[in-house]
């Protein structure tokens, strides 16, 4: 099997509400747009009403409120006769056990516990439950809140109107009066436990701290072939070109499974979602293709943050923390003792199984595996790869807590042993630790510049310049060439036009402190540092509505766990907070400020959205566009960013874009509130990734020279050729581009984004080449007909449209009738020593 390999690929959060039937109604405004693949979020059966399709239930069928399995095959059908691959994103690490009777494993396991077939699939440590899993679906009323059914058949056990249940012959009929409940309930294989003893005494494996969730063990041959059989028949049907999974540093053996998962699929194109730390590499050993992009991400954001910004943004608030190291470590170590504390606890329990820790004190052993877990700088290891990140845990954490010294010291052997059950479940529990303790905790709790804080990224690396990101860029075109690269996702804290917002304020500075500091004495708010992290998410994404940022508030506000938690909310606070939000809407003064500060933001914001966009598309890697930012998005975390996309105004505005005659728009769309000038750089630059890939072969920095040298990066993809404005206030107190120039090969161009030509010169004046846009995407002029179009090297298709040149482009040469390369290539090649 040939595995194909996607140029670039367009994700669809198919949902209920936006079902299977509805995406194939767009797939062929995504191929007209540009893209080369779909990427489909998860599609098996789901829990009853889930949005996200995180929680499956059932491996061998598609989700029947998405549409079922004949509109899967009927998508999968639309997108290869359009020429677009599919993409579809799975679960091997859990399955929901929200609602038992929807998932037959966990029916299974609770009614007949360690006798289940399906025991196995569920990592369970029975003997810490006294044979039995433990529940934690009780409140404060305990047994008192569950009834039993004896009309159903067999009896079931309710909690609310959630039904469980019973094991053969475990109702007698004698079982009445109030004593029945608890008698039924004790001969079960399953126990409920108050709610919040999930903390320390749960006895199965979750995703992250989610009870409704329950981790299963694909590790094992069986497990694996029944919760891929789904799989395995969509690569034979021919149905799925590729899989993205999720979270693989859950599982036992990542580097197993993605073997497995090679041999099942016959080598397709894989994606993992990894989150690397900075510095921090993919297993080379991995039979996959790449990541799912945070960590392109990060280093395309801070390419466009002023590093002059820093300083003053650390003045916004006194109580901004100043060591982010010292932070994260706080917070990995309050998860660890706190809402993941089940699982160390269960870590302690297999030191003293296996001896290592028999005679130490319990508590200390939990002590010492809390700290060493808080102690790591990734996600986790993947031993024996990765073991100078334990080792360097371990370190640390005894130099921290040198009273647990002899602890740590006695378990480390056991630690980095490979084949120790300790060491494999340290493995998967770390990666929890880390995202709990860090995405959905630390990162609520800076402000300093709120759009550092995410997915992968590390808020105290605050910028990079060109020279870094290039060298980046070259890295993972020789290493990773497939990778994916994102700037918005399901996940994402912020938008990228939320971010690109936010960004700006690194160039006020102090502009931004003074104004901070008057928004919090109209609306104050005792926790400064997150009063600073909600004006800067009213500021990024507005306008958004009352509404949306009522709900981001106090799901931000209970993430950060530090004046307001999700288990004790304090009313008080909470009132406070959600005062500020609507005197972001009622306050006169409040709104003045905001509207003064928007004409600073709002030009300054599309330029960076513009350039982060056109940067992402044409770098190195596999672009991926998340649904409907081909126009702007401001979203928050979400569900604030799965809201439904109009695609009707997107199909429109694309029309426009190209024209009655398909030769471009009358008159090029203005940077503004519409959103069709980032339409146009999204859909030219998509079009000609996927129909010229012979311009996109290499990776060549371009240097810039002159006054505002700093404000521009440029790069050459092997004839393409990218230029974007970065830190556009500065640019502007510089006095505008003056004398700078960009240094390309000297070779007759066009920007396809404008449709002007841009002659052979040894510099390109920016101040010529951005009068319209803070962008250029530069195509050798030969390529590029009359009509602004750029043929399919192969085919003679348009591979993208731009607005009717301002003067007549050079014809292309009419000899050039297949993919090989033109004269023009081969000129630059000389010119550039690649020939």
């Amino acid at each position: 099997m040939t595995s194909r390999v996607p140029v670039s690929t367009y994700r669809l959060q198919v949902s209920p509400d936006f079902d299977l039937a509805a995406a194939a109604d767009v797939v062929d405004y995504v191929r007209d747009l540009g893209a080369d693949w779909l990427y489909l979020s998860p599609v098996l059966q789901a829990e009853p009403g889930s949005n996200h399709g995180y929680d499956v239930v059932d491996h061998t069928r598609i989700d029947a409120e998405r549409g079922g399995d004949d509109a899967f095959r009927a998508l999968t059908e639309a997108a290869h006769a359009a020429d677009l691959g599919v993409l579809v994103d799975v679960v091997p690490n859990h399955v929901g056990v929200a609602t038992p009777e929807s998932n037959p494993w966990w029916w299974s396991l609770l009614e007949q516990g360690q006798g289940s077939p399906v025991a196995p699939a569920f990592d369970v440590d029975w003997q810490a439950g006294d044979g039995k899993i433990r529940i934690p679906v009780l409140d404060d009323r305990l047994l008192d809140a569950v009834t039993l059914d004896t009309t159903r058949q067999p009896a079931v056990l309710l909690v609310g109107t959630t039904a469980y249940p019973t094991a053969p012959g475990t109702v007698h009929d004698d079982d009445s009066g109030p004593d029945a409940v608890a008698a039924v309930h004790a001969r079960q294989h399953y126990e409920f436990v108050h709610w919040k003893r999930a903390d320390h005494d749960l006895n199965y494996r979750r995703f992250f701290a989610v009870n409704t969730l329950a981790a299963i063990r694909v590790e094992d041959p069986e497990v694996f072939a029944a919760s891929h059989v789904l799989v395995g028949e969509w690569f034979r049907d021919g149905l799925v070109d590729g899989l993205r999974i999720d979270h693989p540093d859950g599982l036992y053996d990542p580097a197993g499974y993605l073997q497995d998962l090679h041999e099942l699929t016959g080598g397709a194109y894989t994606l993992v979602e990894k989150i690397l730390e900075p510095g921090e590499e993919l297993p080379a050993s991995w039979p996959v293709d790449g990541t799912t992009g945070y960590d392109a991400l990060g280093i395309v954001d801070r390419l466009f943050v002023d590093p002059r910004g820093e300083e003053p943004l650390w003045a916004t608030v006194d109580a901004e923390p100043a060591d982010w190291q010292a932070l994260t470590h706080d917070t990995r170590r309050g998860i660890a003792e706190g809402i993941l504390g089940s699982e160390v606890e269960r870590l302690a329990r297999l030191l003293g199984a296996d001896g290592t820790a028999q005679d130490l004190d319990h508590a200390r052993v939990v002590d010492a595996l809390a700290e060493v877990i808080a102690s790591f700088d990734v996600y986790r290891t993947y031993l024996p790869e990765g073991a100078h990140h334990l080792l360097t845990a371990l370190e640390l954490a005894a130099e921290t807590r040198p009273d647990l010294d002899d602890v740590i010291d006695r378990i480390a052997p056991a630690l980095v042993d490979p084949s120790n059950a300790a060491a494999i479940r340290l493995q998967q529990t770390s990666g929890m630790v880390m995202a709990k303790g860090v995405e959905d905790t630390a990162f609520y709790r800076t402000a300093k510049l709120s759009s550092l804080s995410e997915v992968g990224g590390d808020p105290s690396i605050f910028s990079v310049g060109p020279d870094e990101f290039h060298a980046a860029q070259r890295e993972r075109l020789a290493s990773w060439p497939h990778t994916m690269t994102t700037l918005t996702t399901h996940d994402t804290k912020r938008s990228e036009d939320t971010r690109a917002r936010i960004a700006v304020l690194a160039e006020l500075g102090d502009e931004w402190t003074e104004t901070f500091q008057r928004l919090h004495a109209l609306a104050p708010l005792e926790d400064e540092v997150f009063a600073n992290l909600l004006w800067q998410a009213i500021v990024g994404a507005r306008p958004a509505s009352r509404e949306r940022l009522h709900a981001y508030a106090e799901k931000a506000a209970r993430e950060a766990g530090n004046s307001t938690t999700w288990t004790e909310p304090d009313e008080d606070f909470e009132g406070r907070m959600h005062a500020l939000v609507d005197a972001s809407f009622d306050d006169p003064a409040v709104v003045a400020l905001l509207d003064d500060l928007d004409q600073r933001v709002d030009a300054a914001g599309w330029s960076n959205g513009l350039g982060v966009k056109l940067v992402q598309l044409t770098a190195p890697g596999v672009p991926d566009v998340y649904q409907g930012t081909e126009l702007w998005d401001r979203s928050l975390v979400d569900p604030d960013n799965r809201r439904p996309v109009d695609y009707a105004e997107r199909r429109h505005l694309l029309a426009e874009l190209d024209g009655p005659d398909d030769d471009g728009p009358e008159v090029l769309p203005s940077v503004g509130i519409d959103g069709a000038a980032k339409l146009l750089v999204t859909s030219r630059a998509l079009r000609l990734r996927r129909d010229r890939p012979e311009l996109f072969t290499r990776y060549l920095p371009i240097e810039a020279t002159g006054s505002a040298a700093d404000h521009v990066v440029a790069f050459d993809r092997g004839g393409a050729v990218t230029v974007a404005t970065r830190l556009p206030i500065g640019l502007a107190r510089v006095g505008g581009w003056g004398d700078t120039l960009v240094h390309p090969a000297p070779v007759d161009r066009v920007d396809l984004l404008t449709g002007r030509p841009v002659p052979a010169t040894r510099g390109i004046a920016l101040s010529e080449l951005l009068t319209t846009y803070p962008v250029a995407l530069l195509v050798p002029a030969a390529d590029v007909d009359e009509t602004g179009h750029v043929a399919d090297a192969a085919t003679g298709a348009d591979a993208g449209r731009a607005s009717r040149p301002a003067e007549t482009a050079p014809t292309p040469d009419p000899s050039r009738t297949d993919s090989t390369e033109t004269p023009e290539q081969a000129e630059i090649d000389i010119l550039e020593g690649h020939a």
